[in-house]
């Protein structure tokens, strides 16, 4: 399974997202970090990922490879993230045939109604737990 982890600014939301994989999947996946930006990127590469790219182009072409997609509710906004994430990022990470799987973080004016405010680690434990293992489960059945 190929999984592409896209984060902007920091990195720190993809870098935590990538050390849960490897730790409950270990080597058996491929994690690709796409940022939205250099730093990003290099940080979600210390953390674990096989390997990674930087900015729209490779964002664009990149997604459409991927069986799952995982990232702050931001990558799918024009504009996020102090406008890292570009028209063409969001357009192509909506667009793209992968399953996605949005954390509810956004530091944007937009809010989720009706979602309980989660902080990060419990978000990722049921990703892993509720969605990725019986995901990873039917792909090698």
């Amino acid at each position: 399974m190929h999984i592409c982890v896209i984060d902007g600014q920091g990195g720190g939301i993809g870098s935590f997202i990538i050390k849960r994989l490897r730790e409950a999947f270990e080597e058996t996946v491929t994690i690709t970090a796409l940022g939205t930006n250099a730093i990003a990127t290099a940080q979600m590469l210390k953390a674990g990922a096989n390997r990674g790219a930087s900015g729209e182009n490779a964002i664009a072409r990149t997604v459409k490879l991927a069986d799952v997609l995982v990232g702050p509710v931001a990558i799918v906004l024009a504009h996020a993230m102090m406008g890292e994430v570009t028209p063409r990022m969001a357009e192509a990470i909506a667009a793209c045939p992968a399953k996605k799987f949005l954390i509810p973080l956004s530091q944007e004016n937009v809010d989720i109604v009706g979602l309980t405010p989660t902080p990060l680690p419990p978000l990722i434990d049921t990703l892993i737990e509720k969605h990725l293992e019986g995901l990873l489960n039917r792909v090698r059945s």
